[in-house]
C-alpha cells in the first residue's frame, strides 16, 4: 500500500484536490428546489442502505413477534386438543351410560311381562379355558341361582348355569359345542335340538330330510330339556339344506343380536305356547256400493224434480244411451199398454213421443139431477 502511494503520489494529491473542489461545488451549488446540492448527493447515497437497514429491522420484527404468536397458538391448539378428547371422552361414557339405562328399561319391561319369574344379572367376566364359551355373571346361590337353571335375553335363549357360587355362576353360552337345547319350528312344528358350533352360528340336528323346514322361519324351545321353558325364542333360519340322513340347518341365535353385558336368569319358568304366523291374507274392509240411481220421468212425460217418478222395473236403471233408448221404449209400451210377447199384436209406434202415445182419459159421467 505504501509502495502504490509513493509511487501515484501525484495522481493521488491531483484526485484529492478534484474531490475537495467537487465537494465545494456540490456545498455551494443550490438546486431548484433551494437545497445544495451535496444534501441531495447524501440523501440519495444514504436512502438505499436505510431502506434495507429498515427492511431488516421489520423482517426481524415480524419474525420474533410470529415466533411468540405461534408458541401462544401451539399451546392453545393443544389446550383445546386436551379438551376435546376430554369431551369424546365423556361422551362416550354418557353414551355408554344411556345403551345401559336402555337395556335395564327393556329387561325391567320384559320381567314384568313374562309369566316367568327371573332375576337380572351382570356379565362380568369371560373363562380363560381354550375355546369355551362360558362367561361369569354376578348373581350366585344368595340370589337363588341353581345349576342348570336357564339364561336368556328379551331376544332370545343365551344359555345355561353350569357352575354356582355364592356371589357369581358361570354360565355356558349356546355357541358352545357342548350346549344343546330342544327346539320347535314355528311354521311346520318340526322337532329338532339347537346346538352351538364354537362361532357365531348354531345348528338344529336330528332333522329328518322329509321334514318341511323354511329359510327364514323362526325356532323356539320346545321345553322338551327340561332347561328352557317352551315358547322361548332361539334363532332365525339363515340356510337349510339336505344332508345325507338329515337336513343342515343353520340358525342365527336371536339371544345375542345386541351383545351380552345384562341377561336374565330364569329361577321359576312357565311354558308358554309357540306364537302363531300371521294370516297370509287379512279381511279388507270395503264400503257398500252406492244406490242407484232412479228414473226421474213422470207419467205425463215431463221430467224433473216435480211429480213422482214413472213405474220402472228397478232391475232396469239407466246408466248408458243404450239403457235409456231402452227405458224410452218400456214408457212407451206401457203407455200403450202393450202386451210384450204376444203374437199378432205389432209392436208399438216407438216415434210417437210419451205424449201422444199417451192414453186418453175416460170422460167422466154426468150427475143425475
Amino acid at each position: 500500500m505504501e509502495y502504490l502511494l509513493n509511487r501515484y503520489r501525484n495522481l493521488s494529491v491531483l484526485l484529492l484536490a478534484i474531490l475537495a473542489q467537487l465537494i465545494l461545488l456540490a456545498y455551494q451549488v443550490k438546486s431548484n428546489g433551494e437545497v445544495r446540492l451535496i444534501r441531495v448527493w447524501a440523501v440519495t447515497a444514504v436512502t438505499p442502505l436505510a431502506r434495507a437497514i429498515e427492511g431488516a429491522r421489520g423482517a426481524a420484527s415480524r419474525f420474533f413477534s410470529d415466533y411468540f404468536v405461534l408458541l401462544d397458538v401451539r399451546e392453545e391448539n393443544k389446550r383445546l386438543k386436551k379438551e376435546l378428547d376430554r369431551v369424546n371422552m365423556d361422551n362416550q361414557f354418557l353414551r355408554s351410560e344411556l345403551d345401559t339405562a336402555d337395556r335395564a328399561k327393556s329387561l325391567a319391561i320384559f320381567q314384568s311381562r313374562s309369566p316367568s319369574k327371573t332375576i337380572a344379572a351382570h356379565i362380568i367376566g369371560n373363562t380363560t379355558g381354550s375355546g369355551a364359551k362360558t362367561v361369569i355373571v354376578d348373581r350366585g346361590s344368595t340370589s337363588g341361582v341353581q345349576k342348570e337353571m336357564a339364561v336368556i335375553t328379551p331376544d332370545g335363549i343365551v344359555g345355561k348355569v353350569v357352575d354356582v357360587y355364592p356371589t357369581a355362576s358361570f354360565v355356558l353360552l349356546a355357541t358352545d359345542p357342548s350346549f344343546a337345547a330342544g327346539v320347535i319350528s314355528q311354521k311346520n312344528r318340526v322337532h329338532g335340538t339347537l346346538k352351538g358350533q364354537g362361532g357365531t352360528k348354531v345348528i338344529v340336528d336330528y332333522v329328518q330330510n322329509e321334514e318341511n323346514v323354511d329359510q327364514g322361519e323362526w325356532f323356539y324351545t320346545s321345553g322338551d330339556d327340561g332347561i328352557f321353558p317352551k315358547g322361548l325364542p332361539a334363532g332365525e333360519v339363515t340356510s337349510v339344506h339336505p344332508g345325507k340322513s338329515k337336513k343342515e340347518i343353520i340358525l342365527s341365535p336371536s339371544g345375542f343380536q345386541n351383545g351380552l353385558e345384562e341377561v336374565l336368569i330364569i329361577i321359576e319358568g312357565v311354558h308358554a305356547p309357540i306364537p302363531e304366523l300371521p294370516a297370509p291374507n287379512q279381511q279388507i274392509h270395503v264400503q257398500p256400493p252406492p244406490p242407484p240411481e232412479t228414473s226421474a220421468v213422470q207419467p205425463g212425460g215431463a221430467s224433473g224434480p216435480s211429480g213422482p217418478p214413472a213405474a220402472t222395473p228397478p232391475s232396469t236403471v239407466p246408466l248408458s244411451d243404450a239403457d235409456r233408448i231402452l227405458d224410452r221404449y218400456r214408457q212407451i209400451g206401457i203407455a200403450e199398454k202393450h202386451e210384450w210377447g204376444v203374437r199378432g199384436r205389432g209392436a208399438p209406434d216407438f216415434n210417437l213421443p210419451l205424449d201422444a202415445a199417451k192414453p186418453a182419459e175416460a170422460p167422466k159421467p154426468k150427475q143425475n139431477q
